[in-house]
């Protein structure tokens, strides 16, 4: 197989500048319950771009888990190589791709940590396997092996059905300055629309694909 010859034609929908909603916020909501109702799987999934101290980005999956405060809520381990480079550099984006609706949406902005009271309510909202794995995982940390993976889950396991959240782990919300709506179209003459913030209103663009 030859990887440059495998391509695709985008023919299912448009955008249009002047049809979109003057929210960035209702227009995400209205493509996301059209991801919904697609039944795209991992339709909250997002690469989540980072950028180090040293001006080094990296990127990553991570899961959507609200829009709220403005913004667009994730959670991690504070201690992690995104967590210790948000410290250093606030400045992050986010994709979201839903392949069978050839859409996409970029987001561009900072991030802030939520409250300690809000990640405390995510936390125990989590499978229990999960909340353990966020105590026992220095993450991104090398460890020798997977048994010593193991061995701290068990021990983390030891801590019983309620454990309490860990300090290294929360929430953070990327609050947007610009967010992009892509509608892949024949031709890859793709329609994209963006949203500035301008102060408390959003200016509204059409971009070149």
């Amino acid at each position: 197989m030859n990887i440059a010859d495998l391509r695709e034609e985008y023919r299912r929908a448009s955008l249009d500048e002047t049809a979109v909603t003057h929210d960035p916020f209702e227009q995400f909501t209205r493509w996301f319950d059209e991801a919904v109702k697609s039944e795209h799987p991992a339709l909250n999934a997002m690469t989540l771009a980072t950028v180090s101290a040293a001006g080094r980005p990296s990127a990553r999956i991570v899961l959507l888990k609200g829009v709220d405060h403005g913004g667009f809520v994730f959670y991690t381990n504070y201690k992690s190589r995104k967590g210790r480079e948000l410290t250093a550099n606030p400045a992050a984006s986010l994709v979201m791709f839903w392949h069978q609706l050839e859409r996409e949406v970029r987001v561009d902005g900072r991030v802030k940590k939520i409250t300690a009271a809000e990640s405390d309510a995510y936390f125990s909202s989590r499978p229990l396997g999960s909340r353990h794995a966020a105590i026992a995982s220095p993450q991104s940390e090398v460890v020798p092996d997977r048994a010593m993976l193991e061995a701290r889950f068990a021990e983390a396991a030891l801590t019983g059905e309620q454990p309490e959240r860990p300090a290294h782990w929360g929430g953070y919300v990327l609050v947007p300055d610009a967010i992009e709506f892509w509608q892949g179209r024949p031709n890859r003459l793709h329609d994209r629309v963006l949203y500035s913030r301008k102060a408390r209103t959003w200016k509204i663009e059409r971009l070149a694909p």
